[in-house]
């Protein structure tokens, strides 16, 4: 069994910057794709950002350009740049991985983006 704890959230003012960071319990515990997910008040969980194995990447329409994910694969760990946050970036942000056909999910940090 592993264990996805995310950290790095927080409250930020419009146009500011934070980055979320996932890890996991065991380090000898492979992922395949990683992913960003988020859940705002009231909408559905969407995806953030993704990334695979290897490397590949990609993102949400609204967030390119201003969102970078990334992961070490020697220390399990999947992180989040976020840069240009804007209030509508407001949300529960959840680490997602898959392996052998399983999904785990961590258990959310907040970031709030208001002035």
């Amino acid at each position: 069994q592993v264990q996805l704890v995310e950290s790095g959230g927080g409250l930020v003012q419009p146009g500011g910057s934070l980055t979320l960071s996932c890890v996991a319990s065991r380090s000898d515990f492979i992922f395949n794709a990683m992913t960003w997910y988020r859940q705002a008040p009231g909408k559905q969980r969407e995806l953030v950002a993704k990334i695979t194995s290897n490397g590949v990447t990609n993102y949400a329409d609204s967030v390119k350009g201003r969102f970078t994910i990334s992961r070490d694969n020697a220390a399990n760990a999947l992180y989040l740049q976020m840069n240009s946050l804007k209030p509508e970036d407001t949300a529960v942000y959840y680490c997602n991985g898959v392996a052998l056909f399983r999904q785990y999910w961590g258990q959310g940090t907040q970031v709030t983006v208001s002035s």
